[in-house]
């Protein structure tokens, strides 16, 4: 029931992290580029998770696919938190703690906030008149007086974060044609700028290829202007890239 657990969040654009003038990647784009890493990705409310210890020896251990995949995430515009159960993950993350693998996991746990898991938040009201403000505070109440007032998803999702119950996700899959959009935050009038969005883009690319074992002899990029444009400037434009051969190398696109 336990494993290595990667729970990836967007960086809201105005996040002080988030040095990037674009919105934030969406949780499907987000969980599409983790689909490299493993089959195991679920998106899951507004984040995505992924188990990854299967995978771990196809490079070269742990250590190297968590470098990886943090290093993307930085890329992409993402923070990515580990922890042994899926909604541990989730959890730490959304309370901006650290590694899930520093403590025990029920030390770190137990200290966060009632809002960390969703299936307690939705009863924060009538906890906290009882007394509670962590999940750890909702832990130590009878487990009978809980199920009795409360929806069985509150004490599932209690075990299944403290890894005391399997969780159960819907995989994604892979779509079969890589499409993939991105809305500056602000005017872009070079063309520099034009492709620090473009690089964003061919990084979801190169994660799509890599998942599915393939190269790209081609691909087009297409650019969209808003109403402020110069009249001369028309509406759209476009470029096709084409390589001399297969091709997942960002840097070569």
């Amino acid at each position: 029931m336990l494993g290595h657990w990667a729970a990836l969040l967007p960086v809201p654009s105005h996040s002080p992290t988030n040095l990037l003038a674009h919105s934030p990647i969406d949780a499907a784009a987000l969980g599409v580029w983790a689909l490299q890493f493993t089959p195991r990705v679920t998106l899951l409310e507004e984040a995505v998770l992924a188990e990854v210890q299967a995978s771990a020896r196809l490079f070269g251990g742990l250590e190297v696919l968590r470098q990886a995949m943090e290093d993307g995430a930085a890329e992409l515009g993402a923070q990515i938190t580990w922890a042994p159960t899926g909604l541990a993950a989730l959890a730490l993350a959304r309370a901006g703690r650290g590694d899930g693998f520093m403590h025990p996991l029920p030390r770190l746990l137990d200290s966060l906030p009632l809002s960390s898991l969703t299936q307690v938040a939705r009863h924060e009201a009538t906890l906290a008149r009882v007394g509670c403000r962590t999940l750890g505070d909702v832990r130590a109440l009878p487990r009978g007086g809980l199920g009795r007032r409360f929806d069985k998803q509150l004490l599932s999702a209690l075990d299944q974060a403290y890894g005391l119950r399997p969780e159960a996700y819907e995989w994604l899959t892979l779509p079969e044609r890589f499409c993939a959009r991105l809305e500056f935050m602000s005017r872009v009038e070079t063309a520099p700028g034009l492709l620090f969005g473009a690089h964003r883009l061919l990084v979801q690319m190169a994660a799509w290829l890599c998942a599915r074992r393939l190269g790209a002899t081609a691909f087009t990029l297409r650019w969209f202007h808003d109403v402020m444009r110069p009249k001369d400037a028309g509406t759209s434009g476009e470029i096709t890239i084409r390589t001399a051969q297969p091709m997942q190398s960002v840097a070569h696109f």
